[in-house]
């Protein structure tokens, strides 16, 4: 019942009161990416939602667009500025995503929405993340965010999936901002933010 009938209205609600409310802070932050990113002050890139179905992301900006003697982008590391890591170290820069939400993209709590390109490479089980629509946090988010496997953090999205309550989108808000505070999980041991996805042999599960 809260699924079908209440999730939404809240995420709404919700959403367009943080929007209310954060704008002034928002605005801050927008005039210091340009002045110290440049622009575009918006990062957009097309994610996945429910039912696999492509939408734009808005975040803020966390990286320059430096690239090298190939014409390449650098890698992530070199690229994310001290200024970036801090936005994402504080999930500022996943402010804008709050439109998301408004717009019914996204719900507060749900699935972490990821590459286009890793939707071939996911197996049945982990497909059913998209079962839902994707959300600006998530049981992997306070489970170890970027810092567990991936395996464990599908696993996670799914475990989700199968408990959708009311408590649980509560206890998981709870937690995020907990973690925001404490900044936990924002890096993988092996990359800069998370290490790229590569799919799996699709294992038989029991």
């Amino acid at each position: 019942m809260y699924q079908k009938f209440l999730k939404r209205p809240m995420d709404f609600m919700l959403s367009l009161i943080a929007l209310i409310i954060l704008s002034p802070i928002m605005l801050i932050i927008a005039i210091l990416v340009r002045i110290k990113l440049g622009s575009p002050v918006i990062f957009k890139q097309q994610r996945p939602g429910l039912n696999e179905k492509i939408f734009t992301l808005y975040k803020f900006r966390t990286m320059t667009d430096e690239k090298g003697d190939n014409g390449e982008l650098l890698p992530d590391s070199v690229r994310l500025t001290k200024f970036g890591k801090l936005l994402r170290s504080t999930s500022l820069d996943e402010l804008p995503e709050l439109w998301n939400i408004l717009k019914g993209d996204m719900s507060i709590v749900g699935p972490r929405p990821l590459l286009v390109q890793y939707l071939p490479l996911y197996n049945e089980h982990q497909k059913r993340r998209h079962e839902i629509k994707p959300g600006l946090t998530g049981l992997a988010q306070v489970n170890g965010r970027n810092a567990i496997s991936w395996e464990e953090k599908f696993d996670l999205d799914v475990e989700y999936i199968d408990n959708i309550r009311f408590i649980t989108d509560l206890k998981i808000i709870f937690h995020t901002i907990k973690k925001v505070f404490h900044r936990e999980g924002i890096n993988s041991e092996n990359a800069a933010t998370m290490e790229i996805f590569i799919g799996e042999k699709e294992q038989s599960r029991i």
